[in-house]
């Protein structure tokens, strides 16, 4: 891929200038639905906050150029003209097909096109400015960016649907069950199949009425809830993917769609230089530590605390044999991390996160602790 420059000017428009969309005043119910995307090769004033956090960023191989403002002006004129399809995705990223009845059609437009459009419109003519989400805290008026390959769960939930499409099955509620399902793409194109691009939003449990439980009103009357289940589709503006930007119009829900929060991620790669500068550790072929990591949020949390080298290698091998733990090492020593247990377990010993009690004997994982200060005097005798 080419290097571009980055940082380009985004923005996200602030929530009190935007007005919704009323239902009733979309377009007509019969129109199709489809989408474009264009690329703009100006560039963007970059907006840093470290030289550290810059050097990161450039080592890492994306893509900038997406002129959003260009990309809304674009498929306002053809959003009546726009094709859209539906892939509902789980937890671990696995994508589902989905059909939407026709009924539903200028509800789609609405929830998932056009206030995107009215907000970026709308925020053109208020100073809505692009900012890189790695560069910049959230602010009033700013939209937030980034590349796509940065956001790994991201590229490969679109990778799989653009190149692995025949592979995927259809969402069957009896099978994969929706209070699995953790959010919903909308792939949006033109009738030829051109101009590609992606609204995602999360799905809440708590938008969700399940059929055995819930009753519905009708004609005064309530009644036995019919359906499998119902789902209230959230109808603010959360996530697009135009080629390899990834706008982000709400932040929170865009990190928790796909567990990325650069600053957790930066620290946490340093910790990981850290640990495999200090302990032998042997993985599968073909995975590593880095990789490990990204796929247990819990862990990458707790490497924001951890102090590596406190706990050497042959403590955290002694220490897993006095806790009876299956921590096993190979020929030359090296321990071996099979998956994201073994490597949840290693963190936690190398954390000093288990303890023996000397009142019962039983072994706890502790969840969270407090360094006391050290005790004055003489330790109690036995």
């Amino acid at each position: 891929m080419e290097d571009a420059e980055k940082n380009p000017e985004i923005t996200e428009t602030p929530e009190e200038v935007i007005e919704r969309t009323d239902m009733s005043d979309v377009a007509d119910a019969d129109e199709e639905v489809v989408v474009a995307t264009t690329a703009a090769n100006a560039p963007v004033e970059t907006v840093t906050k470290s030289d550290d956090l810059r050097a990161e960023l450039k080592n890492t191989d994306s893509e900038a150029g997406t002129d959003i403002f260009q990309w809304a002006n674009l498929n306002d004129s053809i959003k009546n003209e726009l094709r859209v399809e539906f892939f509902l995705f789980n937890k671990n990223y696995t994508p589902y097909t989905t059909t939407i009845d026709d009924d539903l059609d200028s509800q789609i437009k609405s929830l998932f096109l056009y206030d995107i459009i009215n907000d970026v419109n709308l925020g053109a003519g208020t100073g809505l400015m692009v900012r890189d989400y790695e560069f910049v805290e959230k602010e009033d008026n700013v939209l937030l960016r980034t590349d796509l390959p940065k956001v790994g769960r991201a590229e490969t939930l679109i990778h799989l649907i653009e190149h692995e499409r025949d592979e995927i099955v259809e969402f069957s509620e009896q099978e994969h069950e929706f209070k699995r399902i953790k959010g919903i793409a909308a792939r949006f194109s033109r009738k030829d199949g051109t101009g590609v691009f992606y609204v995602i939003k999360q799905v809440s449990a708590s938008n969700t009425l399940a059929g055995a439980t819930s009753w519905q009103f009708e004609s005064g009357v309530f009644k036995p809830f019919v359906p499998e289940f119902g789902w209230k589709v959230p109808s603010d503006n959360q996530v697009l993917v135009v080629d390899k930007d990834i706008f982000i119009f709400n932040q929170s829900k865009f990190e928790r769609l796909f567990n990325y929060d650069f600053k957790k991620q930066l620290l946490a790669d340093e910790k990981i230089a850290e640990i495999e500068k200090a302990y032998k550790l042997s993985f599968p072929e073909g995975t590593d530590l880095q990789q490990l990591v990204m796929e247990k949020k819990k862990i990458v949390n707790k490497l924001q605390k951890l102090e590596v080298g406190v706990v050497t290698q042959e403590q955290a091998v002694e220490y897993a044999d006095t806790m009876q733990l299956e921590l096993m090492t190979d020929d030359e020593g090296k321990i071996i991390i099979m998956d994201g247990n073994d490597l949840e377990m290693f963190v936690n010993l190398i954390n000093e996160d288990y303890i023996t009690s000397e009142v019962t004997g039983r072994r706890y994982e502790i969840k969270s602790k407090k360094l006391l200060d050290e005790p004055e005097g003489e330790p109690p005798r036995g």
